[in-house]
C-alpha cells in the first residue's frame, strides 16, 4: 500500500457557463420590454405615436386609408407640432412639407390635432401645406363614434 502518494486525477476542462447564462437572462428581458411596447402601439392603432400624447376627436365616419409616403403632422394641446414623429418648429414644418411637395405634389398631408388644438392653429398647418402645393390634406379622427 502506498500512503503518500494520491493518485492524481485527470482534470477536465470545466467551462464556466455563469457569463454566458447572465448575457441570455438580459436578452430575454430585453426582448420581453420591446415586445410589450410594440404590444401597447399597436392596440392604440395607427393614430398613436410613442411619446406624441394627442386625444383625437372622436368621428362615426371610416378611417382614411394611408399610405407610408403620407405625412404625418402631428399637433399637441401644449402647443409642440411633429411631422412624422419628428418635432419642428414653423420654419421646420415649412421645409418638411416643401420638400414632400418637391418629391410628390399627390403626398397627402393627415393632420392629427388633439382636441383642444384651437382651430385656427389647425387651419395655419393646412394654409401652409397648400402653400407649398400640397393640396390632398385630411383631418384625422378617432372612429369610436361621437
Amino acid at each position: 500500500m502506498r500512503f503518500g502518494q494520491r493518485r492524481r486525477r485527470e482534470e477536465s476542462s470545466v467551462v464556466d457557463l455563469t457569463a454566458m447564462l447572465d448575457v441570455a437572462f438580459n436578452l430575454v428581458l430585453f426582448f420581453m420590454v420591446t415586445t410589450t411596447f410594440n404590444k401597447r402601439n399597436e392596440a392604440q392603432g395607427a393614430e398613436a405615436a410613442p411619446g406624441i400624447q394627442v386625444s383625437l376627436p372622436r368621428s362615426s365616419s371610416q378611417s382614411i386609408l394611408t399610405q407610408d409616403k403620407d405625412i404625418n403632422v402631428w399637433m399637441a394641446l401644449d402647443g409642440s407640432v411633429f411631422v412624422n414623429d419628428e418635432p419642428v418648429d414653423k420654419d421646420g414644418l415649412r421645409k418638411k412639407l416643401r420638400a414632400a411637395a418637391e418629391q410628390n405634389p399627390n403626398t397627402l398631408v393627415i393632420i392629427r390635432a388633439d382636441t383642444g388644438v384651437s382651430h385656427g392653429r389647425v387651419v395655419g398647418v393646412m394654409d401652409e401645406a397648400r402653400l407649398v402645393g400640397l393640396t390632398r390634406q385630411a383631418i384625422a379622427t378617432d372612429p369610436g363614434g361621437g
